[in-house]
C-alpha cells in the first residue's frame, strides 16, 4: 500500500476531490496556510499500482508537475475498505515516478559509486588469486553495479535522456576503472612474496572459470537483469539480486586486468569478450522488461520517442551479443572438443592397457594426465598426453610404449598427439 499526499493548487480543490470521489478512494483533507499558491493538502491510500493512474488523473484536474507530491510506504493499514481498491487496482508494479526514484536512489553519487567499485575490485581481484569462492561473493555485495544498469534502462523507457545516459556512462566508466584496478593491482603484488613464485594465473580454478566463457555465462546475464528490473519493479530482493548482477560483471573484469598485469593478452580479451556480453545482456534484459510491463514517459507525446529509442536500443544490444556469441560459441566449441578429447584418451589408454597384457608383465597404469586446452585446440597445439607407470624393481620394461600409445590414440581420435610416458620403480616385500 501506498500513502499519497498532494498538495491542491488554488481553484482545483474541487476537481481534484471529484475526482478522488470517482474513484472510490478515501482521502483526508487540510487546509493550506503556509503558502498562497495552495488551498489544500489532501491525502489518500492507493495500492503501488494504483499510484501511476490516479496521479495521472489528478494532473488532468490540475495539479500539474510543479506541484508537491508525496508518495510513501505505511507500516500498515487497517481497514476492510482497503480491499475494494486492492481488487481494482490489483498488481505489484510500482508506479512510473517510483520506479524513477528507486534508479536514482541505487546509483549513488559518482564519488560514492568509484569509491565503492574500487573496492569492490581491490577484494575481487584478491579472492581470484586466492581462489576463494566466499571472497568473491564478498566482494560482490560492495560492488554498486545493479543501480546504473537499472538507470539506463528505466530512463530509456520513461525518456529520461539524462538518466539513461548516467547510467550508461556509470556502467562503462566503472567497468573500465574495474579493469584498471585489477592491472595495477596485478603488475604491484606479482613480483612479490604474496603470490607464488612463477605463479600461471590460467591454472587458478576461480580465474581459468572467466577465461572459458560459453554460452552459459549469457544465461547468467540474461537471467541477473530480468532479475534486477523484476526486484525494482516488485520492491522485493534487490539487494541479493546486485550480487547477481556483480558477478557477472566484476571478476571478468579483475580477471582482464590481471591478464594484462601478467602480459596474457589471451586471459585479458576472453575475459573483457565475457564482461562485454554480460554488460549488454543484462541491459538489453531489463530494459525489454521494463518496456512489456507498461512503463510509459509521462507525457504522451514522448511516448514515440522512447519507443524508438528502445527499439533502437535492444536492436543493437542485441547484435552486438550475436556478434560477440560467436567467440562464446568458439570457446564453448573448443571446450567440449577438449574435454571429449582428455575423456576419450583416457578411456583408449586404459583399453589398451587392458589388452596389451601389461598387467601380466607387472607393469601397472598409475595415472593418466591430458594437457589439452581449448586455446590449444584453436590454436591448433597438439595435445599432450603424460602416462605414468609403475614397475617392480627388477622387471624389464616393455619397449616402445610411448610409441604404440601414440599410435593408438592417433588413429582412435584423429589427432596428432604429443605422448611422455614415464616409469616408477617400487619395491614389495614378500
Amino acid at each position: 500500500m501506498r500513502i499519497v499526499q498532494v498538495l491542491i493548487p488554488n481553484g482545483k480543490r474541487e476537481p481534484v476531490l471529484a475526482l478522488l470521489d470517482e474513484e472510490n478512494i478515501d482521502y483526508a483533507v487540510w487546509e493550506e496556510t503556509g503558502r498562497r499558491d495552495f488551498e489544500a493538502l489532501v491525502q489518500f491510500p492507493v495500492p503501488p499500482i494504483g499510484v501511476e493512474p490516479v496521479l495521472d488523473k489528478l494532473r488532468k484536474a490540475g495539479v500539474s508537475r510543479d506541484t508537491y507530491t508525496i508518495v510513501y510506504s505505511p507500516e500498515m493499514v487497517v481497514s476492510t475498505r482497503i480491499e475494494a481498491l486492492e481488487k481494482r487496482y490489483s498488481g505489484k508494479r510500482i508506479a512510473r515516478e517510483e520506479l524513477t526514484a528507486r534508479a536514482e536512489e541505487l546509483a549513488p553519487a559518482t564519488s560514492t559509486f568509484f569509491a565503492f567499485l574500487i573496492l569492490s575490485t581491490i577484494i575481487a581481484t584478491g579472492g581470484l588469486l586466492l581462489d576463494s569462492a566466499a571472497t568473491i561473493i564478498g566482494a560482490m555485495v560492495v560492488a554498486p553495479l545493479m543501480g546504473p544498469a537499472v538507470s539506463a534502462s528505466v530512463g530509456t523507457v520513461l525518456d529520461n535522456r539524462e538518466l539513461a545516459s548516467r547510467g550508461i556512462m556509470l556502467q562503462v566508466t566503472g567497468l573500465l576503472a574495474a579493469i584498471a584496478v585489477a592491472a595495477v593491482i596485478g603488475i604491484i603484488i606479482q613480483n612479490t612474496i604474496l603470490v607464488a613464485p612463477g605463479l600461471d594465473i590460467r591454472e587458478v580454478p576461480q580465474i581459468a572459470e572467466r577465461t572459458s566463457p560459453n554460452f552459459l555465462s549469457l544465461f547468467l546475464a540474461l537471467g541477473s537483469g530480468l532479475a534486477g528490473a523484476l526486484s525494482i519493479m516488485r520492491n522485493a530482493g534487490s539487494a541479493l539480486v546486485g550480487v547477481a548482477i556483480a558477478v557477472a560483471l566484476i571478476p571478468p573484469a579483475a580477471t582482464a586486468g590481471l591478464g594484462i598485469a601478467w602480459g596474457l593478452p589471451g586471459v585479458a580479451v576472453t575475459a573483457s569478450v565475457l564482461v562485454l556480453v554480460n554488460l549488454l545482456a543484462i541491459n538489453v534484459s531489463a530494459l525489454i522488461l521494463f518496456w512489456i510491463s507498461g512503463y510509459r514517459p509521462m507525457e504522451v507525446t514522448a511516448v514515440g520517442s522512447a519507443r524508438s529509442a528502445v527499439i533502437v536500443r535492444s536492436v543493437t544490444l542485441v547484435v552486438a551479443i550475436a556478434i560477440l556469441s560467436i567467440v562464446l560459441g568458439l570457446v564453448t566449441y573448443s571446450t567440449y572438443q577438449s574435454n571429449l578429447f582428455e575423456q576419450q584418451a583416457k578411456q583408449e589408454i586404459k583399453l589398451m592397457y587392458e589388452e596389451s597384457g601389461y598387467a601380466g608383465q607387472g607393469v601397472i597404469l598409475s595415472n593418466i594426465n591430458v594437457e589439452y586446452r581449448p586455446a590449444d585446440l584453436l590454436l591448433d597445439n597438439p595435445p599432450i598426453v603424460t602416462v605414468i607407470m609403475g614397475y617392480q624393481a627388477g622387471q624389464v620394461i616393455p619397449p616402445d610404449i610411448a610409441s604404440r600409445v601414440d599410435e593408438h590414440l592417433t588413429s582412435a581420435t584423429g589427432r596428432d598427439v604429443r605422448v611422455r610416458v614415464g616409469f616408477v620403480e617400487s619395491q614389495q616385500t614378500a
